[in-house]
C-alpha cells in the first residue's frame, strides 16, 4: 500500500485475498486528498473536498435561481420541486419550531443551511465525487459556528445582558443552595457543549457512514479472487444496503441540524427566561 498519506485511492487495485497481501482497511488516509492546486505544506491549497463544496454551492444557488428567476402562477416542474422543498423547510421545520410570526425572517437562513448540508452529504453517493464534504470536521464546525453566532447575538439582542445571562444559565431562584452549581453547569452546557455537539453530530454520522461504505467497497474488490468471490457477493449486497441507508441518513442529518438550529433560535426568542 502506498506510504503517501495523501493517497486519493483508499486501496491498491492489484491487492486481492489469497495473493499474499493483507486487507487494506480504510482509515484516516481515506479522508486526505492531494492538493489540486497549491502546496499542502504551506496550508495554501485547493483540494477535492473544497472543490465539492464549491460545486455544491453553485448547484444549490443555480437550482433555486433557475426555479424562481421567473416564477409563474402555474409553476413548471422545476419551480414546483423548488417550492415543495422550500415549503417543507419553512412550514415543517421553521413554523413548527419557532412559529410563523417570529420564524418567517429566519426561513432563508434555515433553507440555505438545509439544502447546503444535504448537498454536501449527497456527494458521498454521486459517482466520481464519492465523498461527503461534511465528514471533514471543519465544514460542520463552521456551520455550527454561524448558528452559534446567530443564536448568542439574538439572545443578547432580545433579552439584554442580564436576561441573556439568565437564559444561558437557566436561572431559577427556587433551586436554592444548588443554584450556583446548576447555573455553572447550564452555562458550560449551553455555551460550550451545545455548539460542539451540534457540529460533531453531523460530522460523526457522515464520517462513520463513509467509512463503512468504503470498507464494504474495498472488501468487495479485495475478495474477488478464487473462493473469495462468494464472499464478495455478500459484501457487494452490503454496499447496496449502505448506499440506501446513506441516502436516508444524509437527508436526516440535514434535517436534524436545522431542527436544532431552529430550537436554539426559539430558545433565544422565548420570553419566559
Amino acid at each position: 500500500m502506498s506510504a503517501d498519506p495523501t493517497q486519493v485511492l483508499a486501496f491498491e487495485t492489484d491487492c486481492h485475498i489469497f495473493d499474499g497481501c493483507g486487507f487494506p482497511a480504510p482509515g484516516l488516509h481515506s479522508f486526505l486528498f492531494k492538493p489540486i492546486w497549491g502546496d499542502a505544506d504551506s496550508n495554501l491549497y485547493f483540494n477535492k473536498p473544497m472543490l465539492l463544496a464549491l460545486l455544491g454551492s453553485i448547484i444549490i444557488i443555480g437550482f433555486f435561481w433557475a426555479a424562481f428567476a421567473k416564477p409563474k402562477v402555474v409553476p413548471g416542474k422545476l419551480q414546483m420541486i423548488a417550492e415543495m422543498g422550500y415549503d417543507f423547510v419553512r412550514r415543517g421545520i421553521v413554523y413548527e419550531t419557532i412559529g410563523k410570526r417570529e420564524g418567517e425572517k429566519y426561513v432563508p437562513l434555515i433553507v440555505s443551511l438545509f439544502f447546503f448540508i444535504w448537498m454536501m452529504n449527497l456527494w458521498a453517493i454521486i459517482p466520481l465525487a464519492q465523498f461527503p464534504v461534511t465528514s471533514i470536521i471543519a465544514y460542520p464546525a463552521v456551520l455550527a459556528g454561524i448558528v452559534y453566532i446567530v443564536w448568542v447575538s439574538l439572545t443578547f439582542k432580545r433579552h439584554g445582558f442580564v436576561g441573556a445571562f439568565k437564559n444561558f444559565t437557566g436561572y431559577d431562584k427556587s433551586l436554592g443552595a444548588v443554584l450556583p452549581l446548576a447555573m455553572a453547569i447550564e452555562l458550560f452546557s449551553n455555551l460550550l457543549v451545545r455548539p460542539f455537539t451540534h457540529a460533531v453530530r453531523l460530522f460523526a454520522n457522515m464520517f462513520a457512514g463513509h467509512t463503512l461504505l468504503v470498507l464494504f467497497t474495498i472488501a468487495t474488490w479485495y475478495m474477488l479472487n478464487g473462493l473469495g468471490i462468494a464472499y464478495a457477493g455478500v459484501s457487494f449486497v452490503m454496499v447496496l444496503v449502505m448506499l440506501a441507508f446513506e441516502l436516508f441518513v444524509q437527508a436526516l442529518q440535514a434535517y436534524v441540524f436545522v431542527l436544532l438550529t431552529c430550537s436554539f433560535i426559539q430558545g433565544a426568542l422565548a420570553e419566559n427566561h
